[in-house]
């Protein structure tokens, strides 16, 4: 609309220029259409190329009121992706501002180089350096706070490594401790157990000039129970003898049906409460 008003005050000038010159001659009225002719098209082609500059403005200015209204979606989010947005937005949003700002300053070389004075396209310049420097601030809002984010989430992530070291300490010292509690738990919950006959303890050790487990015995001679699960001990011998002391009251010793002895733990705790190891002489 500008560029028409324009072009209409110029051909009113031209147009007042040759009713004010009848009596000129035809020559001199040719040679004054052809320079005015020059000066309009002159005056068009700068006019377009200013147009032109500020139409890719506008386009810039469009172009960043989108990655604005993108970056308004996602700010509310988190994660990754969620970052990655803002910061490809931020990116689009400053890469804009650049070439608009380029875009303005040629502008205005435009301007000072054109015969143009054009009042309201200066207006028009002035108000969109006002809105770049705007969005500028606007952009190093939004970047002071993304780095604020980014101290934050460095921060928690600290405090999450802290968190799962001391998990983690806490972990393998509960494992230790449940070892070392499973290792008493089967300490204090296994007992050994041999049987044989009065020669074969002797060869063994364990009957030595007719005392028991006082000499260093074979210790591998004897078998391992755990006395919350092992209660029964069969002797296969139809002759037994404990020779290890046992609350009698703890046990009872039965025959099978064809006469064999078994050992029946009825007390486990009282049982090996005087001594975890068991001997019984058989025949």
């Amino acid at each position: 609309m500008k560029k028409l008003m324009i072009c209409a005050c110029l051909a009113f000038i031209v147009l007042g220029a040759c009713k004010e010159r009848k009596t000129v001659p035809l020559s001199e009225n040719i040679h004054q259409r052809d320079s005015m002719q020059r000066i309009i098209e002159q005056r068009d082609n700068e006019i377009n190329d200013m147009l032109g500059t500020l139409n890719e403005v506008q386009e810039g200015l469009r172009q960043i009121n989108e990655a604005e209204n993108r970056l308004n979606v996602v700010r509310g989010g988190e994660g990754a992706d969620k970052r990655a947005q803002i910061t490809e937005n931020i990116r689009v949003i400053a890469n804009s501002m650049a070439r608009n700002r380029e875009l303005v300053r040629k502008l205005q070389q435009q301007l000072r180089e054109s015969r143009f004075n054009g009042e309201e396209l200066k207006k028009v310049i002035a108000n969109l350096t006002q809105q770049l420097d705007e969005k500028e601030m606007q952009l190093q809002k939004l970047r002071e706070e993304l780095n604020a984010k980014d101290v934050q989430i460095a921060k928690l992530d600290e405090q999450v490594g802290d968190l799962n070291a001391s998990v983690e300490n806490l972990r393998t010292e509960n494992e230790s401790r449940a070892k070392v509690i499973s290792n008493q738990d089967q300490q204090l919950n296994t007992a050994w157990y041999v049987y044989g006959t009065k020669k074969e303890l002797k060869e063994q050790r364990i009957i030595v000039d007719g005392k028991v487990l006082q000499a260093n015995f074979n210790k591998s001679y004897f078998t391992k129970v755990d006395i919350r699960v092992d209660k029964e001990i069969k002797l296969y011998s139809k002759s037994a003898k404990l020779l290890t002391m046992h609350p009698s009251g703890s046990y009872t010793l039965n025959r099978d049906a064809s006469g064999q002895y078994m050992l029946r733990i009825n007390n486990p705790q009282i049982f090996w409460s005087t001594s975890k190891y068991l001997v019984v002489q058989v025949k």
